[in-house]
């Protein structure tokens, strides 16, 4: 399996409820492929489930490793992390992650820039969020170069002003449903829109996203 949704210059639009789980190397440990690159390397953003007491092999992360905390514990050997972590692993980073009572992860692979070489952790039930535009509340995450990722929380009945998103957007629905003028995007929808694509977003109940700008395709 390989080649799936690597064409930055489309958007996809991909409900992850409605997506089969598909086997991994492990025993206990599925996945749902959003992108990939190859079969067991390279670029890649899935969900991946942990059964109870599963555990990975160790491995690296050659070019990083970047993962949000859906629900259960996800564990390493450096600690436990909770639903609503955040996690980045830099490029060379190596680790052997394991659930003792499973959980479910969104994990992106392999897609950093070589000098973001920034390791975090951020619980998002305790950091802080700030004042963003209209009534939207802002959670950043990480920064590196013209690479941003935050949590955006719209209250109910927000609408946003029409923007064009340079360097492209990627959303992961957390919570509520996601809306624009063209379509309405519930809980586990996963969006990736192209450099310079344009939208007008708005919701109808309070929703929360996970944003990431700025690092498609403007090279």
């Amino acid at each position: 399996m390989q080649h799936i949704n690597l064409d930055f210059s489309k958007k996809v639009v991909i409900n992850s409820h409605l997506e089969p789980w598909q086997p991994s190397p492990l025993a206990g440990v599925t996945r749902k492929i959003l992108s990939r690159e190859s079969a067991e390397s390279g670029h890649a953003t899935s969900i991946v489930r942990y059964e109870a007491g599963s555990h990975f092999s160790s491995h690296s992360h050659p070019m990083g490793e970047e993962i949000f905390v859906l629900d259960g514990v996800f564990s390493d050997e450096n600690g436990d992390y909770p639903a609503g972590t955040y996690i980045r692993n830099p490029p060379g980073s190596h680790h052997q992650p394991f659930s003792v009572q499973g959980c479910t992860l969104f994990v992106k692979l392999n897609q950093f820039l070589a000098d973001d070489l920034s390791s975090v952790r951020v619980n998002t039930h305790t950091a802080q969020w700030r004042a963003g535009q209209g009534g939207l509340q802002v959670m950043p995450l990480h920064q590196h170069d013209v690479e941003h990722t935050a949590l955006v929380k719209w209250p109910a009945g927000e609408r946003f002003l029409p923007h064009r998103h340079y360097g492209g957007e990627e959303i992961l629905v957390l919570s509520g449903t996601f809306c624009d003028e063209h379509g309405n995007y519930p809980t586990g929808t996963w969006l990736r829109s192209p450099h310079m694509s344009e939208h007008h977003p708005f919701v109808e109940q309070e929703t929360i996203i996970l944003v990431k700008v700025g690092h498609l395709g403007i090279g």
